[in-house]
Parts: structure tokens; C-alpha cells; sequence
């Protein structure tokens, strides 16, 4: 394994620095975006206000703001957008001692008490930290109890916003956490602006706050410049920009990012609803978002076009697929554990309310080109919602933005509970969690940690449905100088996975397929061949199938470090130790033939083989349920009762 984190490093470690910081500026706390620079962007522009601020002395910020008759804001417009939740660990009195708090590290002073800033600071060095310090959500108390009459909360806020642009200069592009944040920070200068508006009882801002204008137009003229592309972190810089047109009522602004949107949303959003992020917490998160575009161009009396409702309906189609019994979202790519929010009169409404609301999906597998299949037994029309049964499968191109090398992964989900997992992932601090959590090893793949890794397109060669059975065949070169390919049966009464892996290589090597079992199991090797798994009032029976002149050894890990193996992580902040049920031959190729039974505590289950000319027959026994699976010389699984 360690030439294979070695080899992770390598391809992983360049991609991971540039992008970083901005993987965790998205909402979830997730990931980072690949910069995107149009050509004709920064041609036939107005100006827009490109005067760097001016310093602090000669701009103060207002003692006490004191109130003034005047009329009240107009209800249509850009509303402030919020802080994210990023305001809650940072109360009123520790925003005015300055005094930052972000994830699970303890609170730290990052001024002087006076909303003299050392921007620099990153005690914890972790860059999500630093770029939340930059994003200035994190003066949202301070801004809140301003609007609402706190004259030394507003006084503060501004202080340290001054400070900001005092000190970070425009172009900030070389400081990455600056550069990261500037949509975030966009926002909140908005939130400020309509802050001191509120208290002043006016509509525009009196003459010493000039500096707030420009800095906000500056933004604006960032963000223009700067456009990260066709990707969540560019949608978000739009709808900043946005509201900077909005703001002062700006028509170049806006078409601006109007058109922005709809080039972009057509790229985010493929046409079968999968988006570019490989990651199902970030189609949620996209799915929100471009809802979000398109109601802020509408309050600001603009009309977003068609694009963005009808590519949104589609993602919710998808996102159903994606949803597992239990409500919660396949962990594929950087997506936390996560329940499905409801959308109102989506099939995405159907699968957060188990059925009881929202129109029935149409179909109960589906695959997708972007490189994504998802299936289950149904949708409650036979059995109770919640004892169905689902699985995700990876294939498509190689491993980018916020996706995972975890192609031919199945995740399995059997009557509401996990069986097969996808580990999550780990935020971007540096660390052996964040190098495994991307990598093949922490996913459910046959795995050559003798050979050198690759990122390699995986192809989805052929699947055939029926009633009570799903097969898929898959194939790729996940290592120099090996080919693999997988075969996967997915049944239905009983529910299970048949896997048959094969693998060549000119060198010998050793092969390993991996199952990742959800935490709290307790696993027992009964014998080369057979694992069980016993927890939450279930158990898994795990196969190693003797077939064909490879023999095998069976092992488990769990809560492993350097190199990492056996986690599960629900979010950025926890790690949990959970046991992989690893397969391993060894040669110069491997065939794995693998069955993940899970069934009732107490519950029989067992197997028995024959052949019959060249074909090689499984006996499968669940319960008092009897299946016969038949493996062709080719690979083929088929169910044959």
C-alpha cells in the first residue's frame, strides 16, 4: 500500500494544492473549482469602478451611526443571502474581541481587539479555515445586531471590513484564500450595505461610506475578471455579480451574469440531469444553488430564461435515483452523509418523504452517461418503502473536480441500511485520511496495490434488466500494465451482489477487491472464503467463491494508519473506525468471484458450485429462498430462477 499512496500523492497532491482552499467555499463545506477564463470576458465592458479604496484615514468609519428620516428600502431586490451558519460559533462578544471559530478547532484571536485583522493568521494550518477568516462570514452576528440597532456591533463589523480592503489590495489574486472567498465576501458587503441602509432609513449611502461602494464594485470587477467557469463556485460568482447589478441597478452587471448562467447551466447540468461535479452532494448542492440564480434575477424584476427550470427538473429526477431507502444520499465523490431536502412536487419530494408525497419516479434504474448507475427493487409499490433495496455503480471518465478514483465501486443499500459503503471524504487538511478517502483503496473495486496506479476512463461494455435481476459489465486499466474488468449481478428476492472481478497483468501482482462494510459490524473470518458481518440487527455474509485454478485468502482491517484503511467519515471533521472485508490473489491474474448476502440475524445462508460443460453454476441458498446464478466463460452472470 505504500507505493500506492506514494502514487496518490503524485497524481492527487498538485490538483489537491491548487484547488484546496476553494473545494470548501461551496455551502456544503466541500470542495474547490478549477478557474475558467473566458477570452471575450474582459472585452466591451463598462468600467466597473476600478479605484483602489482609499486608506483608512481618509475614509472613517462612523462612530454611533446616528438614525435619519427617510424612506425604506424597496422589498423587491437583492435580499442579503446570509452567512451560511458560518456565524454561529462566533457570538456577538467574541466577534468584538475578535475572535474567529471554525470546525472543531478551539476559538482563536486573529486581531487586536479593535478590528485591526492579521489576515495572515492560520494558527490550525488548514486552509478551509483561512478562507473562511477571508470570506467575512463570519461577521454575520455583528452585522444582524447592527441592522437591528446595536451601534457598536455595526461600528465593529465595518471596522473590520475596512480593514479588509485596507489591507488586501485589489488584485487580491495572489492570495488564494482572498481569491477563493471574494463571492462569499461580495455578499456580505451586500449585507453590510443593506444593514447601514436599514438604520439610516435611506436608499443611498452617505458620502463617508463611498468606501464601501467602491470596494463592493471592485468585487464586482473581480469576479468579472476571474470567472471560475462552468462549475458551482462560477455559478455562486454570478449570482455575487448579480447582486452587485442589482444593487446599483447595474444593466451590464446583470446581463453579465445572466449570460453567464445560461452558458453555464446547460454544461453544469447535462441533458439526463447529471452535473459536472462528480459528486452527489454537490448535484444537491447545484440543484439549490441554480434555483437560488434564478430567484434572485426574478426579485430583481429580470428574467433568468427557460434553461435553468428545465435542467433543474431533470437533476431532481436524478437526484431521486440517487437517494437511498433510508433517505439518505449515495456518498459518491466529496459528499458528507447527508438526508435528502425535499423539493416540492419532484420525484425528489417522493423519496424525502418515503412515498407519502411527490410524484413516483418512472423508472426504478437508470444510467447515465456522465459515468453513474443507480438501481433498487422499487419504489414501495410491493413492500414497504423502507424495505426496498438499492445500489449505486461508478464508471465514465477519469477522476476530477470534487469525484473519487472509485470507478466500478458498488455502494449497496438493503432494506434502509447501508452494507456496502462509500467511505465519504475528508476536507482538504492535509493528513493520511485525505490521501486514502480519494483513492481506490478506500472504495468497494478490485485493487492492484503491487502495480502503479492511474486515473483511467472505466467502460460500461453492456447491462441487461429483468424483473428480479441487474447486470452490468464493466472494464477499464486502472494500473500500468493491467487490465480489469467486472461483472455485477444485482438480485431481487432475494436481495444480494454477485461480483466476479478479473484481472491481467504481464508481472505478477496482487489483486485485492475490497469491501467496505458500514461501522459498528463485527466481523468474523470463518475460513478462506467466508466473512460474516453481524450488526444492527442484521448480518452479512461475504463470499470468496473458489472459481477456476486461483485460490484466495481472505482478511479484515478496520481504524488502519499509514497507510490509512478501514474508515468511514460522515463529514469533514470525523473519522469512524469500519471494517473492509478484503479478497486478495496473487499472480500474474486473478479472478474473484465474490457474493455479499446480507439477510436477517440468525438467517441460513449458504452456497454450493457445480459445472456443467463450460459453464460454472452457484447454488445460493438466503432463508428458505433458493437462487442458481450461472457464470459463462466469458464473465456473464445471469440469474437462472
Amino acid at each position: 500500500m505504500a507505493g500506492h499512496k506514494a502514487e496518490l500523492r503524485r497524481r492527487v497532491g498538485n490538483t489537491v494544492a491548487l484547488i484546496a482552499v476553494c473545494v470548501l467555499i461551496c455551502g456544503i463545506a466541500f470542495t474547490g473549482a478549477v478557474v475558467f477564463l473566458m477570452p471575450s470576458d474582459k472585452a466591451h465592458l463598462a468600467p466597473v469602478g476600478t479605484a483602489r479604496p482609499a486608506p483608512r484615514g481618509t475614509q472613517p468609519v462612523a462612530a454611533p451611526i446616528p438614525a435619519a428620516p427617510g424612506t425604506k428600502p424597496a422589498a423587491r431586490g437583492y435580499a442579503c443571502p446570509g452567512y451560511s451558519g458560518l456565524q454561529t460559533k462566533i457570538p456577538l462578544p467574541s466577534l468584538l474581541a475578535d475572535t474567529f471559530a471554525w470546525g472543531n478547532n478551539p476559538p482563536y484571536k486573529i486581531g487586536n481587539g479593535a478590528g485591526d485583522i492579521k489576515w495572515e493568521s492560520n494558527p490550525y494550518n488548514d486552509p478551509s479555515w483561512h478562507l473562511w477568516v477571508h470570506s467575512l462570514r463570519w461577521l454575520g452576528n455583528g452585522i444582524d445586531a447592527g441592522r437591528a440597532g446595536n451601534s457598536t456591533a455595526m461600528k465593529h463589523s465595518l471596522t473590520i471590513i475596512q480593514d479588509w480592503v485596507k489591507d488586501n489590495p485589489f488584485p487580491w489574486k495572489s492570495n488564494p484564500s482572498a481569491s477563493e472567498s471574494t463571492m462569499h465576501r461580495t455578499n456580505v458587503l451586500i449585507c453590510t450595505r443593506q444593514a447601514l441602509l436599514t438604520v439610516l432609513h435611506a436608499r443611498t449611502l452617505p458620502a463617508q461610506y463611498k468606501w464601501l461602494d467602491d470596494a463592493l464594485l471592485t468585487h464586482a470587477r473581480y469576479i468579472i475578471e476571474h470567472w471560475s467557469g462552468i462549475r458551482n463556485h462560477g455559478t455562486d460568482e454570478s449570482i455575487a455579480l448579480f447582486g452587485v447589478g442589482c444593487t446599483f441597478d447595474r444593466a451590464d452587471l446583470k446581463k453579465k451574469a445572466i449570460d453567464r448562467f445560461n452558458a453555464a447551466v446547460v454544461q453544469s447540468i447535462d441533458s439526463e440531469g447529471s452535473t459536472n461535479e462528480q459528486s452527489v452532494g454537490y448535484a444537491g448542492f447545484n440543484y439549490r444553488l441554480w434555483g437560488r440564480a434564478a430567484e434572485v434575477v426574478r426579485r430583481c424584476g429580470d428574467d433568468p430564461g427557460p434553461a435553468i427550470e428545465s435542467r433543474r427538473k431533470l437533476l431532481a429526477d436524478w437526484m431521486a435515483l440517487a437517494t437511498k431507502p433510508n433517505g439518505e444520499l449515495f456518498q459518491i465523490g466529496n459528499t458528507t452523509q447527508e438526508e435528502v431536502k425535499t423539493e416540492p412536487g419532484t420525484p425528489w419530494e417522493f423519496v424525502a418523504t418515503q412515498g407519502a408525497k411527490g410524484p413516483r419516479p418512472d423508472r426504478r434504474t437508470g444510467i447515465f452517461r456522465a459515468g453513474y448507475i443507480f438501481g433498487r427493487t422499487g419504489w414501495g409499490e410491493h413492500r414497504p418503502y423502507d424495505e426496498e433495496s438499492a445500489y449505486s455503480i461508478r464508471f465514465g471518465q477519469s477522476m476530477k473536480y470534487h469525484g473519487h478514483d472509485d470507478h466500478t465501486s458498488i455502494n449497496y443499500n438493503w432494506h434502509g441500511q447501508d452494507v456496502l459503503i462509500d467511505p465519504g471524504y475528508y476536507g482538504y487538511k492535509k493528513g493520511d485520511l485525505q490521501n486514502w478517502a480519494p483513492s481506490q483503496a478506500a472504495h468497494n473495486v478490485m485493487t492492484i496495490p503491487t502495480a502503479k496506479t492511474k486515473l483511467a476512463p472505466t467502460r460500461l461494455v453492456g447491462s441487461v434488466s429483468t424483473a428480479n435481476s441487474d447486470y452490468y459489465e464493466l472494464a477499464d486499466e486502472p494500473a500500468e500494465g493491467v487490465s480489469r474488468s467486472r461483472d455485477l449481478l444485482i438480485l431481487k428476492d432475494p436481495d444480494l451482489v454477485i461480483s466476479l472481478d478479473r484481472a491481467e497483468s504481464a508481472g505478477s501482482q496482487r489483486y485485492e477487491t475490497l469491501w467496505h462494510l458500514p461501522p459498528g459490524q463485527s466481523v468474523t473470518v470463518q475460513s478462506p472464503t467466508t466473512a460474516v458481518a453481524t450488526g444492527g440487527g442484521m448480518q452479512t455474509h461475504l463470499f470468496q467463491i473458489p472459481f477456476g485454478e486461483t485460490t484466495g485468502t481472505t482478511t479484515v482491517e478496520q481504524g488502519k494508519s499509514n497507510p490509512a484503511q478501514g474508515w468511514y467519515l460522515p463529514d469533514i471533521f470525523h473519522a469512524k473506525p469500519a471494517p473492509v472485508v478484503k479478497f486478495t490473489q496473487t499472480g500474474l491474474n486473478a479472478r474473484i468471484l465474490s457474493v455479499v448476502a446480507p439477510s436477517a440475524t440468525g438467517e441460513k445462508v449458504s452456497y454450493s458450485t457445480r459445472s456443467a460443460g463450460t459453464n460454472f453454476f452457484v447454488e445460493l441458498t438466503v432463508g428458505a429462498q433458493k437462487i442458481t446464478v450461472k457464470v459463462t466463460p466469458d464473465g456473464r452472470l445471469t440469474r437462472m430462477n
